[in-house]
Parts: C-alpha cells; structure tokens; sequence
C-alpha cells in the first residue's frame, strides 16, 4: 500500500511537471514567416500641397487595392514615421511576387503613381519577403 501511495504521489509530481512545461511552450513567443511581399512607401510631399492632395493619394491606395489581383492587404496610417522628415507611410501586401510584379506593371498602378509623384518630394519604397 505504501508503494501505491508513493508512486501516486509521483505520478501526481510527473503531472504536474509536464502540465506546467506545456505551459510554458505554448507561452513562448510563436511567429510566422510568410511568403508574401511587403512594399513599405514612405513619402515627403513638396511643399504647398493641401490635406486634400494628400487624402486623394489614400484614397487612390485603397481603390486600386480593390482593382489590380493579388493585393492582399493594405495599411495606411503610420504609427512612426522614420525618417522622421517624411510625411506619410503606407504598407501593401501582395499574395506572392508575381503579384507584387503584377502591380507594378498595371496601367492602373502607373496612373496612380503619376497622381503621387505630382505632389511628392521624395520616396522610398522597398519590397521585402521571406
């Protein structure tokens, strides 16, 4: 009966053990590594250009996010500007390279980008993916 009562107490130990080490695991800092490409535009107006101007170019983001396929998603409000001499910051997502190649070459992205370039000083806008 002792036996019984000692290996219960260690079964018990065991449990716990195991309980409070899947705990942990599932507490570690999980992330993913998508193969989605990223394009991160950050943007200085010239000068004299009004909120108008400006919103027309978010606007202009979304609408062609909505026409040309494999965009996936879109943010356009920056949290941090870095530069912190740039005005603005907008991120797309495409589904994969073909995509983000797709997007470049679309007469519908080209009119847009006209659109920003009319009223920009500079930009950056680097692809990234994994």
């Amino acid at each position: 009966m002792r036996n019984f009562k000692m290996v219960a107490v260690l079964a018990a130990v065991g449990g716990l053990f195991l309980a409070g080490y899947a705990a942990g695991q599932t507490a570690q800092n999980k992330f993913g590594q998508p193969h989605t490409v990223l394009q991160v535009s950050i943007i200085k107006y010239a000068p004299g250009n009004t909120d108008a101007q400006k919103q027309q170019i978010v606007d202009g983001l979304k609408q062609m996010a909505g026409q040309i396929p494999g965009i996936k998603n879109i943010w356009t409000k920056a949290a941090r500007i870095e530069p912190r001499n740039f005005d603005a910051e907008f991120v797309i997502e495409f589904i994969n390279r073909a995509a983000a190649d797709n997007y470049a070459e679309s007469p519908i992205h080209d009119a847009w980008s006209k659109r920003l370039q009319a009223i920009r000083e500079t930009s950056l806008s680097p692809q990234i993916t994994n």
